[in-house]
């Protein structure tokens, strides 16, 4: 059997010191596959975004193991962390995060000119290939202002998947959206990870769109209680 995708063991996450410290994840231990399809419940305070945060590189650990791609990253300095998420990593959030003043194929193209320091002829080729694999390429040319809602989300998964990220990280990517957007998006999620078996971990409130996963991790009060 191969070694997962990620790794993480006895990780705890505490913020204050002394008397006033607060522990929000309370020693995880949990192993996720390539190519799995993986929704994160738990109520808010379960500690869902701090994990998220950290198999994000965003965040260090206070203690414990995380490993992606076989690399140890909960120690790694902040230029080690930063080179490996914009290269392995891709992001979506309930708010999508796009800059307004730019198109939608900018925002996709963001991504490699930001990791390059420039952008490249077949950076916008990729980007004008990724929004017409989310059905947005009569929109590329279009402000992100000028999109809807569920327009808006489509574009900011394309932007997670300009640089070929192994993980996606998704937090309530359909919690601002329609019920009909919201399926929309899931179903194209779905479709990523069967044919680019990209690997995706989807922090949810919505039992309709953990159903459509693969697996379910539940936490409660910073733990794992079932996976």
């Amino acid at each position: 059997m191969s070694d997962p995708l990620i790794r993480v063991d006895g990780l705890t996450k505490s913020f204050g010191e002394a008397e006033a410290a607060v522990t929000v994840l309370k020693g995880l231990t949990l192993d996720i596959a390539e190519g799995d399809m993986v929704a994160l419940l738990g109520p808010s305070g379960s500690g869902k975004s701090t994990l998220l945060t950290i198999l994000g590189t965003l965040m260090r650990p206070s203690a414990g193991s995380f490993q992606m791609l076989g690399v140890e990253l909960g120690d790694a300095d902040d230029a080690a962390r930063t080179a490996f998420r914009n290269s392995h990593i891709g992001f979506v959030f309930q708010f999508h995060h796009l800059l307004p003043d730019f198109t939608a194929l900018e925002n996709v193209v963001f991504p490699a000119a930001a990791r390059r320091g420039r952008e490249r002829g077949e950076d916008r080729q990729r980007a004008a290939m990724l929004l017409d694999r989310v059905g947005l390429s009569n929109r590329r040319d279009f402000l992100a202002t000028k999109l809807s809602g569920g327009q808006k989300q489509r574009v900011a998964i394309a932007r997670a998947l300009m640089n070929q990220p192994e993980l996606v990280l998704a937090d309530e990517p359909t919690g601002n959206l329609d019920r009909e957007s919201a399926a929309q998006v899931m179903d194209l999620l779905i479709e990523i990870n069967r044919s680019e078996r990209t690997t995706f971990l989807i922090s949810t409130h919505d039992e309709n769109i953990a159903a459509r996963c693969k697996r379910q991790i539940h936490m409660v009060d910073g733990r794992i209680e079932s996976a």
